[in-house]
């Protein structure tokens, strides 16, 4: 054993750990899965440790979306024991969220890593505007009574959210607010949505890099397994942190809070693929 190289994965594997931490307590705290922490965090470290950054951002991506299965469950777990569930809007939304995540995530394969960055900085700066400005609510709340208003809703947040990498949380939770859902509710019912959408978005990635080069050691297709066990598990552990501190903050701040980030990452986002 190279004891060397080993050593040389020690800060990617502390950078991991603290990414779990994070995304975990981001998960129970927003209801947003965590991707929208893990999904730079992690492009970012594979970069610096020179992998190809062609695949770089795809394994990031698919990654992101295993962790987010058991961060989902976890969370959506201390939000039903709370009464913060709505499993009608649950069960409309499920089928349709597995199958526009499962196509998006058979699709990455055909978009580069830029396209991928400049989808996710694109939607994250709509994201912060509508956390900021609230246009959703005047677009769509007229809709909430609309059952295919849901479950095309429910097909785009799928689709998008596959090839962010993320939970779908910031998509979901303003789109149920515009619906009629309180915020609490809305965190709720997004984290157990997320979870459709990590599986089916999971099996997608898994599938489109099955055979791909360039892989870091320990992938499957673009799931990378040591980020999935390192950071799966912390934030798995923390996603019931979050849920609680999510009942006892004020969400306005965290939404102004949360916009901040999401601007920050997209803007970082763009100044990879301006800079190659």
């Amino acid at each position: 054993m190279d004891w060397g190289v080993l050593a040389g994965y020690w800060p990617f594997v502390i950078g991991l750990l603290a990414t779990g931490v994070v995304s975990g307590i981001a998960a129970g705290l927003l209801g947003i899965g965590g991707g929208a922490v893990i999904v730079p965090a992690l492009a970012n470290a594979l970069l610096l440790m020179g992998y190809d950054a062609e695949v770089v951002q795809h394994v990031a991506v698919g990654t992101s979306l295993a962790i987010i299965i058991p961060t989902g469950i976890m969370s959506a777990r201390a939000h039903h024991k709370r009464g913060a569930l709505d499993l009608t809007v649950l069960k409309l939304w499920a089928p349709f969220i597995v199958l526009g995540t499962f196509v998006g995530g058979l699709m990455a394969g055909w978009y580069s890593g830029d396209v991928l960055r400049i989808v996710f900085a694109v939607m994250a700066f709509v994201i912060a505007a509508n956390i900021v400005f609230g246009f959703q609510t005047r677009l769509m709340g007229h809709l909430k009574g609309s059952s295919l208003t849901h479950r095309i809703s429910a097909l785009v947040v799928g689709y998008i959210s596959s090839l962010m990498g993320i939970g779908g949380g910031s998509l979901t939770v303003p789109t149920l607010v515009a619906f009629g859902d309180t915020m609490h509710k809305a965190v709720g019912t997004s984290a157990a949505i997320g979870v459709a959408i990590a599986v089916s978005g999971t099996a997608g990635f898994l599938i489109s890099g099955w055979g791909v080069e360039g892989l870091p050691p320990l992938s499957i297709g673009y799931i990378n397994l040591l980020a999935l066990a390192l950071v799966g598990v912390l934030a798995a552990l923390c996603a019931p942190l979050g849920a609680a501190l999510a009942h006892r903050l004020d969400q306005k701040t965290l939404k102004y809070v949360f916009a901040l980030f999401l601007v920050a990452v997209g803007l970082n986002m763009l100044w990879k693929v301006v800079m190659g």
